[in-house]
């Protein structure tokens, strides 16, 4: 599978500390993050897992 159709999964973005507000919401910006950043890694270890030397490469 090439690189072209099997791009490598992009991080969430990292709330800044004022985007939390406090409160104590239901759905706090910073569980929301923590949920997305897990799927985000789960996906990203299927892709290395399917690109093996992408990793290597990019050490370089």
């Amino acid at each position: 599978m090439s690189l072209s159709t099997d791009p490598r999964p992009i991080p969430p973005e990292k709330p800044l500390p004022t985007d939390c507000c406090g409160s104590g919401c239901t759905v706090c910006v910073n569980d929301a993050y923590a949920e997305e950043l897990e799927y985000y890694e789960a996906r990203l270890a299927a892709w290395r897992a399917r690109h093996p030397d992408e990793d290597a490469s990019e050490a370089g």
